[in-house]
């Protein structure tokens, strides 16, 4: 057994990646970094028409007749911030610091997921002491905003037949199979209308909450900031004749939303009732996510005034749709006892040019269940008026037990550690469940360290697993 610890090599090439700009849809400048890492060390590598890389490497002396192992990481990351914090993802670094034994990034997403999977790749193949097989990294773009790279995997990309997924969240855990999902877009389109006359502007604002990952973080009990400003608005509409100018929150498909804002019109006698509505009704979410959401703030300040309003019959649709719509865990498993089956995230909302714009996201790991759900999202809205349409989606990852590639794992994490890792599937989205489209005799687990708060700017990695999984992982290459 390789006894070394491996954190500083793994971090030194994290921090090397956490200075580079690599937004879904945007990863030049990382794969530029990979293909002259692969360069300076004399590795052969190819990419594809869409931008994924694979670099190879040959085996160690006398482990020539192991089979091809790959290793898979995502080449792009979530891009959070705080609100109002100005830091631009297309050009500056992810600033890190170490508290109380995790790595945290200074009001944004942190990237360890997954750069993590990209740091621990390159370690082996930098490494002259490890013992593999052949060894295949393969780092695919677009993984956060649509699995585009794994959708889109250039036939004859990859060899081997055995693949490690290095984009988990949790060390000890292996993960066997993973839920599918779709994106619902749901469009209000309204007719703008002159705002009352005598009516006073104001402001709505939630923000500041926990967010999360709408897969893995979905059982949690974080609010969501859509539906949280979207039940104040509907309790006034019982009281005053409220005018919606703008509705504007959350942000990515596959993130809970942290913060919404809302302008709106109200009679100018109403104004300071609305106020105290307000306060109280701050006062009553606070108490009822006073576990989960310690740091929400909510504010309502005067605003500038503006000329049309959304559609008055639209708009008290659309508020009441999406206080009415479903958000959160639909069903629980009834194989994997605390495994959430099925959920959906009421992602974002835009007003834009006489539409508003709605994101919604659907997970399942029972596939007839993901269009259950889609469907059950689809009817409330479309009660209401809206147009609603859904994309292909991506298909899970179905558990097998009895894979010899989850034999090893758990038989080397068992004498490493003197105890038992947990084998689990998981309810957010991996790309394995892609590749067994074009690659249906891949046998696969996914792994990773311990990270929390990912997709927002909470994500932090405890440090402390880093070698724990590393040393798992160049184990498991080693006796394949």
């Amino acid at each position: 057994m390789n006894n070394k610890d491996w954190t500083e090599n793994i971090m030194t090439i994290f921090g090397q990646i956490c200075q580079i700009p690599r937004p879904s849809g945007h990863e030049e400048k990382i794969r530029k970094y990979l293909t002259d890492w692969a360069t300076e060390r004399g590795l052969a590598y190819k990419t594809d028409a869409i931008g994924n890389v694979v670099i190879a490497k040959p085996a160690s002396a006398g482990m020539e007749d192991r089979p091809t192992v790959i290793l898979q990481a995502h080449m792009d990351m979530v891009c959070e911030k705080d609100a109002g914090l100005d830091h631009d993802f297309m050009t500056q670094p992810i600033e890190t610091y170490v508290e109380d034994g995790w790595l945290k990034a200074r009001g944004t997403t942190l990237g360890a997921d997954d750069g993590m999977g990209i740091a621990m790749a390159l370690a082996v193949l930098d490494s002259d002491s490890i013992q593999h097989g052949p060894i295949e990294c393969l780092f695919t773009v677009s993984e956060e905003t649509g699995l585009d790279g794994a959708s889109n995997l250039a036939p004859g990309m990859m060899n081997g037949k055995i693949l490690i997924n290095l984009d988990s969240e949790d060390e000890g855990q292996i993960f066997i199979g993973c839920a599918g999902g779709m994106n619902t877009t749901i469009t209000f389109d309204y007719t703008p209308e002159s705002v009352p006359a005598g009516s006073f502007f104001l402001q709505v604002s939630v923000d500041k909450l926990h967010g999360g990952h709408s897969g893995d973080d979905i059982n949690k009990g974080f609010a969501n900031a859509n539906k949280i400003l979207a039940r104040f608005l509907a309790e006034e509409l019982e009281k005053y004749p409220i005018s919606l100018c703008s509705f504007n929150g959350g942000n990515l498909h596959n993130a809970i939303p942290r913060d919404a804002t809302a302008i709106i019109a109200v009679p100018s006698a109403a104004k300071e009732h609305i106020r105290a509505d307000f306060n109280i009704y701050a006062d009553t979410i606070q108490r009822e996510y006073h576990v989960t959401e310690t740091t929400a703030n909510f504010t309502m300040q005067s605003s500038d005034p503006v000329a049309e309003r959304i559609e008055q019959k639209v708009a008290e649709n659309f508020i009441h749709a999406v206080q009415g719509a479903f958000n959160g865990v639909f069903a629980m498993s009834m194989d994997m006892p605390g495994l959430v089956e099925t959920s959906s995230n009421l992602a974002s909302v835009r007003t834009k040019e006489g539409k508003i714009v709605i994101v919604s996201s659907q997970r399942s790991s029972v596939e007839s269940s993901k269009y259950a759900v889609r469907d059950t999202i689809a009817a409330i809205f479309r009660l209401a008026g809206a147009t609603v349409e859904s994309n292909g989606g991506y298909p899970g990852w179905t558990p097998n037990v009895k894979s010899a590639l989850l034999k090893v794992a758990t038989d080397t994490y068992r004498q490493l550690f003197g105890k038992e890792a947990q084998v689990l599937s998981i309810h957010a989205g991996l790309e394995c469940g892609l590749f067994l489209i074009n690659y249906p005799e891949l046998d696969m687990i996914s792994v990773g360290p311990t990270l929390r708060g990912v997709h927002s700017p909470s994500e932090r990695l405890e440090l402390c697993t880093v070698n724990m999984v590393f040393i798992h992982l160049i184990e498991i290459l080693k006796n394949i």
